[in-house]
């Protein structure tokens, strides 16, 4: 078997990663991902917990922000018996709601990272990109994300987490496993399913 096939598959049971969950019981999101090296794939689950916050109502062309705060994580340090060096190149995209625009948006805190994480505007989605690289076995927290948009004339302003399909997905990176003492590069890209709406504004 090729070392990047043993990678792929190694992949399945590694993301499976131990959510702390807080005082106010956020969401779990659970993430259908598929991870490929060398044409060979594996498909996968990831849970994620996530608080969310925005205010319940909002006046037509005013301000809000929606604070989205991704749960603490730990990285295995080994899958199938194989070690797990890291995780790199992680990007979690974050859409902009309809009956919004985009004003600005800011991270907080985090912790573990590897390297500094960035935000911005990519098209219509809010992306965080984490450089890493996160180690294997290590604890972790991605930063909490703010995002400032100003509401539109009518309607509701609601917040999801990015991604619908394998070919439009909400979160990628990629895992680096030792197979067979060999470094192997492993990429991974998904969406959330079902992906549920994380606040609602009332624009009135």
């Amino acid at each position: 078997m090729k070392l990047a096939a043993i990678a792929a598959a190694a992949l399945v049971p590694m993301l499976v990663f131990a959510t702390t969950a807080s005082a106010e019981a956020p969401q779990t999101i659970t993430y259908k991902l598929r991870a490929s090296a060398a044409g060979q794939s594996s498909d996968f689950t990831l849970d994620q917990g996530v608080d969310a916050s925005a205010p319940a109502t909002t006046a037509p062309g005013s301000s809000l922000a929606v604070t989205i705060d991704p749960t603490p994580n730990t990285i295995p340090s080994e899958a199938g018996g194989r070690q797990v060096r890291e995780i790199k190149g992680l990007a979690l995209k974050l859409p902009v709601p309809a009956n919004s625009t985009f004003a600005s948006a800011s991270l907080a805190g985090g912790s573990g990272l590897g390297g500094t994480p960035t935000i911005g505007l990519q098209g219509n989605d809010v992306v965080l990109s984490v450089p890493g690289p996160i180690k294997g076995g290590a604890n972790f927290e991605l930063p909490t994300v703010t995002i400032n948009l100003t509401a539109g004339a009518a309607g509701s302003i609601d917040t999801k987490l990015g991604g619908t399909s394998y070919d439009v997905p909400g979160l990628t990176f990629t895992a680096v496993v030792t197979v067979f003492g060999f470094p192997v590069d492993a990429a991974a890209k998904g969406y959330p399913d079902p992906n549920p709406v994380l606040t609602t504004t009332t624009i009135g």
